[in-house]
């Protein structure tokens, strides 16, 4: 109780600096309007009405990157529960937007709400959830409590703890202690998070090492028509030489646009694609481009505006979605978030397309996708520009060896599907006991043809 005392005191602290903030974001831009009622419990009434089925899972995605991993859990779900209520939450505005472009298994789509007592309790009366998955790593305090008061039982999917945030819940492990044993169990990637999530307080038996959902979600996405649809648009012609910089972050693109002017000496008729991470920097971006002196610059938005592409040399995604069918247009790829220590961004995007990944050093937050698509050839690591200029002429130079790494990268992400499987397998045994003439424990039910991965032991 001291440990619940105190921490809705500092939320309410944060809550007191942070309304002013974000009122004013609003006010000024527009922004959060959308989530703003959701979020303090007030759902659409249409929504709620359509919430019907048994058992009734809530599946709670954070943002974008979850979105994907979220779908392909919810359609293993469905497909084992057709008349299940399913409910699907984030807590952004865009990914809300990627999980209705994304999930068609869904019952409704809500806001995942503030994590305050009353508006938590307002908003699982209407849902009124038997099973309440988080996706990642994603544990609200006081929704965890509140939850497991009202016996929903709650499993983590997809869990993962990156070397980052590992050092602030190992130091607070004393709090988390308390909310890991709320859950009745917790699917993670890899053993590196299950032995994470361990020390810092979930019960060991509990855990079970899956692999990752996003392989399934990414593999059943790839399509001819996706691509032939963003070529179409793009106006990108079939076999046209594309460099696609997706994810970057500050101090990235003018890397990215100086390998690009030189790739132009050498290779005239080269196209980039730059897609920032945050689309808020669209216009800083584009500041960016006509500094390093390409005026022949088209942002997505005006192109979706109605506007199309005639000679340009540069397009800017400044839109939220777009970037997995971008992907399928790249000759070659760069990975933002890691020539700046960031953590990096998901590789497996682009390796589902078959396609080379040049990354920087700091791929913290991707150990594992990095190790897979490494390891096969597809993922080549680049400390800066110049060796990120090399690599990728020395590839366009070798085109046979460019589709052979590539055609690598896409079989290691589709020899590692079906964690959405056994992940949809572990939601569904929370809602019936295992026979008790059961001899196989449950642990090795679901590592059996699981990624590589040793399983977590139960001592």
């Amino acid at each position: 109780m001291f440990w619940s005392g105190l921490y809705n005191a500092l939320l309410i602290a944060a809550a007191a600096a942070a309304v002013p903030y974000y009122g004013a974001r609003m006010l000024l831009t527009g922004k959060y309007r959308k989530s703003l009622g959701p979020k303090f419990g007030r759902l659409d009434p249409e929504t709620v009405a359509r919430m019907e089925g048994s058992p009734r899972i809530w599946v709670h995605a954070v943002s974008v990157g979850e979105a994907t991993a979220a779908a392909a859990i919810v359609a293993a779900l469905r497909s084992r529960l057709p008349g299940a209520c399913i409910v699907l939450s984030t807590s952004t505005e865009t990914g809300q937007e990627m999980a209705r472009n994304l999930v068609a298994d869904a019952t409704a789509l809500i806001y995942y709400p503030l994590d305050i007592p009353c508006v938590v309790r307002s908003v699982l009366d209407l849902v009124r959830p038997d099973c309440f998955v988080p996706v990642e790593t994603e544990l609200w305090p006081n929704f965890i409590r509140i939850c497991r008061a009202r016996g929903t039982r709650i499993v983590m999917a997809n869990g993962r703890i990156s070397s980052r945030s590992y050092r602030g819940y190992r130091a607070t492990r004393f709090f988390w202690k308390e909310i890991l044993a709320a859950l009745d169990a917790a699917g993670v990637i890899s053993r590196a998070d299950a032995d994470r999530l361990a020390v810092i307080g979930m019960p060991a038996g509990r855990i079970q090492v899956l692999g990752n959902a996003k392989y399934d979600g990414l593999a059943a996405r790839v399509s001819p028509e996706l691509e032939g649809e963003i070529a179409g648009r793009l106006g990108i012609a079939p076999g046209e030489g594309v460099l696609v910089a997706g994810s970057t972050h500050e101090g990235e693109e003018a890397v990215i646009l100086d390998v690009y002017r030189r790739l132009l000496e050498i290779r005239p008729d080269f196209k980039l694609i730059l897609v920032p991470r945050h689309i808020e920097r669209g216009e800083a971006v584009a500041e960016l481009i006509r500094r390093a002196g390409f005026a022949d610059c088209i942002r997505m938005s005006e192109i979706m505006g109605g506007r199309l592409r005639t000679n340009e040399r540069v397009v800017l995604v400044d839109v939220i979605g777009e970037l997995f069918k971008v992907y399928s247009l790249a000759t070659v790829v760069f990975c933002g978030g890691s020539l700046v220590p960031k953590g990096g961004q998901n590789i497996l995007e682009a390796a589902a397309w078959g396609k080379v990944v040049f990354h920087g050093p700091h791929m913290d937050d991707f150990r594992e996708e990095r190790a897979l698509i490494d390891d096969a050839g597809a993922g080549i690591a680049v400390a800066n520009g110049d060796e990120l200029y090399e690599g990728i002429r020395e590839l366009l130079d070798r085109p046979d060896l460019l589709r052979q790494k590539g055609e690598a990268g896409r079989q290691a992400v589709a020899a590692n599907k079906g964690a959405a499987a056994r992940y949809a397998d572990l939601i569904t045994d929370v809602f019936r006991p295992p026979p008790v003439s059961e001899t196989r424990s449950t642990s090795d039910r679901r590592t059996a043809g699981a990624v590589p991965v040793a399983p977590c032991s139960s001592s």
